[in-house]
């Protein structure tokens, strides 16, 4: 399977995360999407330019003219368009994406089709870096920073919980950070692909080919295991995230996907100084993110406002 640099369309193998040219996440490359700059979408959404793609086809830059703001459109690719089963199942879920709103949550505005049937989302626009780019770009994200970053993703994900929604692909691509009022925020994004866990047995019976249910690098083992997930595989993706923004890397090796998902099924985390050796940290850093972590869900922290706490008691401590 190739991947693709979104930014300067090299390709790679399986076994690349990132372009060497410029340090972008590289994306399994999508069916072709509409080209909808310049089209005025339901009377209201003006396309201004691309913003970027993703798993599920490309991100566009709009403006509402009803209300005068900046929105983010995601156009799906034609082939998530023509499957019946993944529509059902985005509309359900969009519609558990439109509960969410909070300032550490990006919701969901609105679920449209273009006059050719391509189907669209409205989200607010979030004017910030990506958080796995600013992660390459500095090497590794400080630990005062990054306790603050944990804070807000743990907000936007127990609000999400509370409301009987597991997020599935928490990851570095789906979190945006935002300067302003004095520091760094975080926003985490895609709700849309999120399930509402009260939902039963019928939406997990439309989970549809066309539309990747979580991200294989960061996916809890449960989630591997395609068993019944719960806020706690969104505690494990918060970890993940939470070590690659400390270190630079993840805390599992393999060369291949396949590799990477075996490893989380059967070893511990690296620890932190035997992946940045160069770096110190305080000790008890290692054991909260180890915690979060656990392979088992009945031993990692049980919500995502628990861990956060935990992470930043232990970033206070001496080094």
């Amino acid at each position: 399977m190739k991947k693709r640099c979104p930014n300067c369309g090299r390709e790679y193998g399986d076994e690349a995360n990132f372009c060497t040219r410029d340090g972008t996440r590289l994306v399994v490359p999508t069916p072709a999407t509409p080209e909808l700059v310049g089209l005025i979408l339901d009377d209201r959404y003006e396309v201004q330019r691309k913003l970027g793609e993703g798993g599920m086809g490309l991100v566009y830059l709009a403006a509402d003219k009803t209300t005068g703001e900046t929105v983010a459109i995601k156009v799906l690719t034609r082939g998530l368009g023509r499957d019946p089963k993944a529509m059902v199942r985005l509309r359900r879920e969009a519609a558990y994406g439109m509960r969410l709103a909070h300032p550490n949550i990006c919701h969901i505005i609105r679920l449209g089709q273009t006059q050719d049937g391509a189907t669209y989302i409205v989200m607010p626009y979030v004017d910030g870096e990506v958080l796995v780019e600013r992660t390459h770009r500095l090497g590794q994200i400080p630990l005062d920073e990054a306790v603050r970053l944990v804070n807000d993703m743990a907000a936007g994900l127990q609000a999400a919980h509370d409301n009987g929604i597991v997020h599935r692909d928490l990851k570095p691509e789906n979190v945006m950070v935002r300067t302003g009022n004095g520091g760094v925020h975080a926003v985490v994004m895609d709700f849309g692909l999120a399930k509402a866990h009260t939902a039963g047995k019928e939406l997990e019976k439309l989970t549809a080919t066309g539309i990747v249910l979580g991200t294989p690098e960061f996916m809890s083992p449960e989630q591997l295991r395609g068993k019944e997930l719960d806020r706690r595989s969104d505690v494990y993706a918060l970890g993940l995230v939470a070590y690659e923004m400390l270190t630079g890397k993840l805390p599992f090796e393999g060369r291949t996907q396949q590799a990477l998902m075996i490893a989380r099924l059967k070893q511990d985390p690296t620890p932190l100084y035997e992946s940045r050796p160069d770096l110190k940290f305080p000790r008890q850093v290692n054991i909260v993110l180890d915690k979060a972590m656990r392979r088992e869900p009945a031993e990692r922290y049980q919500t995502a406002v628990d861990f956060a706490k935990a992470f930043a008691a232990a970033a206070s401590e001496p080094r």
